[in-house]
Protein backbone atom coordinates (compact mmCIF):
# COMPACT_ATOMS: atom_id res chain seq x y z
CA UNK A 1 0.00 0.00 0.00
CA UNK A 2 1.69 3.37 -0.71
CA UNK A 3 1.49 6.20 1.63
CA UNK A 4 -0.30 9.36 0.16
CA UNK A 5 1.31 12.64 1.38
CA UNK A 6 -0.93 15.36 0.22
CA UNK A 7 1.05 18.18 -1.90
CA UNK A 8 2.59 21.43 0.01
CA UNK A 9 1.51 24.40 -1.52
CA UNK A 10 3.13 26.81 0.83
CA UNK A 11 5.65 28.01 -1.64
CA UNK A 12 2.99 29.07 -4.05
CA UNK A 13 0.04 30.28 -1.49
CA UNK A 14 3.55 32.67 -0.06
CA UNK A 15 4.23 33.91 -3.60
CA UNK A 16 0.62 34.25 -4.08
CA UNK A 17 0.04 36.56 -0.75
CA UNK A 18 3.17 38.74 -1.79
CA UNK A 19 1.99 39.06 -5.06
CA UNK A 20 -1.75 40.25 -3.54
CA UNK A 21 0.09 42.53 -0.90
CA UNK A 22 1.87 43.94 -4.15
CA UNK A 23 -1.16 44.46 -5.72
CA UNK A 24 -2.82 46.03 -3.40
CA UNK A 25 -0.33 48.66 -2.80
CA UNK A 26 -0.24 49.60 -5.95
CA UNK A 27 -4.04 49.49 -5.66
CA UNK A 28 -3.56 52.28 -2.36
CA UNK A 29 -1.00 54.14 -4.03
CA UNK A 30 -3.35 56.22 -7.33
CA UNK A 31 -1.71 59.38 -8.66
CA UNK A 32 -5.17 60.67 -9.79
CA UNK A 33 -5.83 63.90 -7.47
CA UNK A 34 -2.56 64.26 -5.66
CA UNK A 35 -0.27 67.36 -6.19
CA UNK A 36 3.58 67.03 -5.59
CA UNK A 37 6.28 69.85 -5.22
CA UNK A 38 9.66 68.91 -6.89
CA UNK A 39 12.27 68.83 -4.79
CA UNK A 40 15.27 67.58 -6.98
CA UNK A 41 15.68 67.73 -10.51
CA UNK A 42 17.60 64.18 -11.28
CA UNK A 43 20.02 65.37 -9.51
CA UNK A 44 20.63 68.64 -9.52
CA UNK A 45 18.13 70.26 -6.76
CA UNK A 46 15.96 73.41 -7.20
CA UNK A 47 16.17 76.98 -7.59
CA UNK A 48 15.90 78.50 -4.04
CA UNK A 49 12.34 80.16 -3.54
CA UNK A 50 10.61 78.72 -6.75
CA UNK A 51 8.10 75.81 -6.37
CA UNK A 52 7.68 73.56 -9.48
CA UNK A 53 4.87 71.40 -9.20
CA UNK A 54 3.36 68.18 -10.64
CA UNK A 55 -0.45 67.68 -10.17
CA UNK A 56 -3.01 65.05 -11.46
CA UNK A 57 -6.17 66.61 -11.43
CA UNK A 58 -8.00 63.75 -12.94
CA UNK A 59 -7.22 60.49 -15.14
CA UNK A 60 -5.67 61.39 -17.96
CA UNK A 61 -4.35 64.44 -16.84
CA UNK A 62 -1.51 66.52 -15.81
CA UNK A 63 -0.56 70.34 -14.98
CA UNK A 64 1.84 71.77 -12.70
CA UNK A 65 4.12 74.88 -12.33
CA UNK A 66 7.50 73.93 -14.57
CA UNK A 67 9.23 76.98 -12.42
CA UNK A 68 8.40 80.10 -14.10
CA UNK A 69 5.08 78.71 -16.57
CA UNK A 70 2.00 76.99 -16.10
CA UNK A 71 2.05 73.82 -17.89
CA UNK A 72 -0.45 71.00 -18.80
CA UNK A 73 -0.53 67.53 -20.80
CA UNK A 74 -2.35 64.20 -21.15
CA UNK A 75 -1.21 61.49 -19.13
CA UNK A 76 -1.03 57.73 -19.57
CA UNK A 77 -0.68 55.54 -16.14
CA UNK A 78 -0.46 51.64 -16.37
CA UNK A 79 0.99 50.48 -13.50
CA UNK A 80 4.33 52.12 -12.68
CA UNK A 81 4.90 52.53 -15.79
CA UNK A 82 3.72 56.59 -17.32
CA UNK A 83 3.91 58.95 -20.40
CA UNK A 84 3.04 63.18 -20.76
CA UNK A 85 2.03 63.86 -23.84
CA UNK A 86 1.11 66.95 -25.71
CA UNK A 87 3.05 69.34 -23.27
CA UNK A 88 2.06 72.77 -23.59
CA UNK A 89 2.59 75.91 -21.39
CA UNK A 90 2.00 79.37 -21.09
CA UNK A 91 4.75 81.55 -22.77
CA UNK A 92 6.52 83.81 -19.61
CA UNK A 93 9.77 84.88 -19.53
CA UNK A 94 11.62 84.43 -16.13
CA UNK A 95 15.34 85.82 -14.87
CA UNK A 96 17.98 82.70 -16.90
CA UNK A 97 18.37 80.48 -13.97
CA UNK A 98 14.69 79.64 -13.26
CA UNK A 99 14.05 79.23 -17.64
CA UNK A 100 16.88 76.77 -17.01
CA UNK A 101 15.57 74.74 -14.41
CA UNK A 102 11.76 74.65 -16.13
CA UNK A 103 13.53 73.86 -19.65
CA UNK A 104 15.38 70.77 -17.67
CA UNK A 105 11.74 70.00 -16.05
CA UNK A 106 9.51 70.01 -18.97
CA UNK A 107 12.04 67.94 -20.72
CA UNK A 108 12.48 65.19 -17.73
CA UNK A 109 8.53 65.09 -17.73
CA UNK A 110 8.44 64.67 -21.48
CA UNK A 111 11.23 61.48 -21.36
CA UNK A 112 9.08 60.00 -17.93
CA UNK A 113 8.48 56.54 -18.24
CA UNK A 114 8.05 54.83 -14.97
CA UNK A 115 7.60 56.37 -11.22
CA UNK A 116 8.18 54.53 -8.10
CA UNK A 117 6.28 55.73 -4.54
CA UNK A 118 9.46 55.96 -1.46
CA UNK A 119 7.22 56.99 1.43
CA UNK A 120 7.13 59.99 1.77
CA UNK A 121 9.00 60.54 -1.94
CA UNK A 122 7.38 60.01 -5.72
CA UNK A 123 10.39 58.94 -7.94
CA UNK A 124 10.00 59.82 -12.02
CA UNK A 125 12.43 58.20 -13.90
CA UNK A 126 13.15 59.50 -17.37
CA UNK A 127 15.10 58.54 -20.32
CA UNK A 128 18.28 59.94 -20.67
CA UNK A 129 18.53 60.48 -17.07
CA UNK A 130 20.87 58.94 -14.28
CA UNK A 131 18.59 60.16 -11.18
CA UNK A 132 15.25 60.53 -10.50
CA UNK A 133 12.90 63.65 -10.15
CA UNK A 134 12.36 63.49 -6.50
CA UNK A 135 8.98 65.12 -5.31
CA UNK A 136 6.95 65.25 -2.37
CA UNK A 137 3.22 65.67 -1.61
CA UNK A 138 2.22 69.64 -1.85
CA UNK A 139 -1.06 71.23 -0.90
CA UNK A 140 -3.88 70.14 -2.06
CA UNK A 141 -6.74 71.62 -3.91
CA UNK A 142 -9.03 68.56 -3.22
CA UNK A 143 -10.85 68.37 0.26
CA UNK A 144 -10.90 65.13 1.65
Amino acid sequence: MSEHKPATAAAPVAATAAAAEAAKKAEIFDLVGTDWVLEDLAGSGVVSNVRPTLSFPEAGKVAGNGSCNRFFAASEISGTSLKFTGLGSTRMACPEPIMNQETKYLNALQAAERYEWKDPYLLLFASGMDKPLRFTRGPSARTQ
